[in-house]
């Protein structure tokens, strides 16, 4: 390209976006696909959630920790400087080298030999998936104009439902996967002997889903590094933006001064809090309310529900830049309107007495409730300036961590285990519940003797009331995004003139 051509391309970026239709596509695409790996990695772990309380028997308070705040903290404690690093550094090459830690992290769960080792792995999954999303927003927002951003961000935000769908495809199909019939497929493509000293009679099928989940992301990686290419900041944005990278404390008086960076921060947080605390019991749910089998549960019931809640996230970015010429403020307000319609719907399917009528309510409740996906990223985004996008979106991230993913599926978890003590109480059954062994309740109840069935029904109604008790949660989340649409026009960042 000739130094003419470059310029007149630099000056036009604002209107065309950075590269061609099709090279901007591509990217696209490509952080999409790593965004749904992030999510199958991250949430693959609650599709073999009843087998994984099994094999360490364990409490739905001590699963809530596992799936809850240690993988929040330490994802909102990397999140910050990660987005710093991006704000500064090469983002492409900071994407690809967190694909690589989370995808490692994610194999070694498989290999956990407790139930600490296995919290220890999360962790190290949490670290690498922080250095995702913010460094891939700021991409696209220099490869996209303002006018097409809140399509290309609802697309990217599909990564979230997409890879809750192909978790439960992948986890749900592998985890029925026999250890002998893995080290036979080993043997047979001549890689057996790498493994030799395995009892493959051992292993079980949940380890075998972390194995098998987690390698495709270093090949990933490497494709992404090699193939995409770094794009100057704020390329798509009016030239009078400065493209300089700004520090973090400089960006947080940027975005720290804006009501809509809060009010939008609160509603996705207490909609994660919902989110993160449904799906980390969904399977379980699924299994002790309505005596459905692990893979029945994630093939049949998680991936069509994950499939149509991508649908609502699509949904939520398209009405999002359909209606924003006559509706300014519809990026802000529209996931509130979601959310109150999810409410009814999420509390009757949990209710329902059947399952095919509990899982027609839970489809249209997941449709309204991710309609919100895309729009805490349109909105962060839209606030600031383009040296500051990151780091705003890494605050949020955290804020989000710590409130959604910490506290949400720990509250599910405990609040399960309270309604779960309150009916063996009333049943005077204490003595018999500290014996009771939960894996029996689908495999053989007659071995838990006559009190078996009532305790797997205290087993199972437990979290049924708790999974009500979380879902309530979305009325704070929707004030809050009602709120966030009052200032949404008055904080919106515009160029100097």
């Amino acid at each position: 390209m000739t130094a003419t051509a470059a310029a007149a391309d630099s000056a036009n970026g604002h209107i065309t976006g950075y590269g061609t239709k099709a090279y901007r596509s591509y990217v696209l695409v490509a952080l999409t696909l790593i965004y749904t790996l992030n999510f199958i990695d991250r949430t693959v772990i609650t599709v073999v959630a009843q087998p994984i309380i099994n094999t360490f028997n364990l409490s739905d308070g001590q699963w809530g920790l596992l799936t809850g705040p240690p993988f929040a903290l330490f994802y909102a404690l990397m999140g910050i400087p990660i987005a710093m690093w991006a704000d500064r550094g090469n983002r492409v090459m900071i994407i690809s080298l967190c694909v690589i830690i989370w995808s490692l992290m994610t194999l070694f769960c498989g290999l956990a030999a407790s139930f600490v080792w296995l919290l220890l792995f999360r962790v190290g999954v949490a670290i690498g998936e922080a250095g995702c999303t913010p460094p891939a927003n700021s991409i696209i927002t220099d490869y996209y104009p303002p006018k097409s951003r809140a399509n290309a961000i609802g697309i990217y935000s599909m990564g979230v439902t997409l890879g809750g769908v192909l978790a439960q495809l992948f986890g749900g199909q592998l985890a029925s996967l026999k250890g002998e019939t893995f080290g036979g497929w080993m043997n047979a493509i001549g890689l057996g002997g790498l493994m030799s000293g395995i009892n493959w009679s051992e292993v079980e099928g949940w380890r075998l889903v972390f194995v098998i989940v987690g390698a495709p992301g270093l090949i990933v990686a490497l494709v992404l590094w090699l193939t995409a290419r770094e794009p100057p900041r704020g390329f798509s944005d009016p030239k009078s933006a400065n493209p300089e990278k700004a520090g973090f404390f400089e960006a947080f008086k940027e975005f720290g001064a804006k009501p809509t960076f809060w009010t939008l921060s609160l509603g996705a947080a207490f909609v994660a809090f919902v989110g993160y605390g449904l799906i980390s019991f969904q399977a379980p749910f699924l299994q002790r309310v309505h005596g459905v089998n692990v893979r029945d549960a994630a093939m049949l019931y998680g991936a069509p529900l994950a499939a149509v809640a991508a649908f609502g996230t699509f949904a939520g970015g398209f009405l999002s830049e359909r209606l924003a010429p006559r509706f300014p403020s519809v990026a802000a307000w529209l996931p509130g309107v979601g959310l109150l319609i999810a409410v009814p719907a999420y509390v009757f399917a949990f209710l329902a007495p059947t399952l095919p009528m509990a899982f027609g309510l839970w489809i249209v409740a997941a449709i309204a409730h991710y309609a919100y996906l895309g729009a805490q990223y349109t909105v962060s985004t839209s606030i600031v300036s383009p040296r500051s996008r990151a780091t705003t979106v890494s605050v949020m991230l955290l804020i989000i961590s710590l409130i959604g993913n910490g506290v949400g599926p720990l509250f599910t978890g405990m609040m399960s285990s309270a309604f779960m003590a309150g009916m063996v109480k009333k049943a005077g059954l204490e003595d018999a519940f500290a014996t009771f062994n939960p894996g029996l309740c689908a495999a053989n109840v007659e071995e838990l003797g006559v009190n078996g069935p009532a305790l797997c029904s205290a087993y199972a109604e437990g979290l049924r009331q708790s999974m009500v008790a979380t879902v309530l949660f979305f009325v704070i989340a929707a004030t809050f995004y009602f709120l966030a649409a009052r200032t949404y026009q008055k904080d919106r960042w515009t160029p100097a003139t």
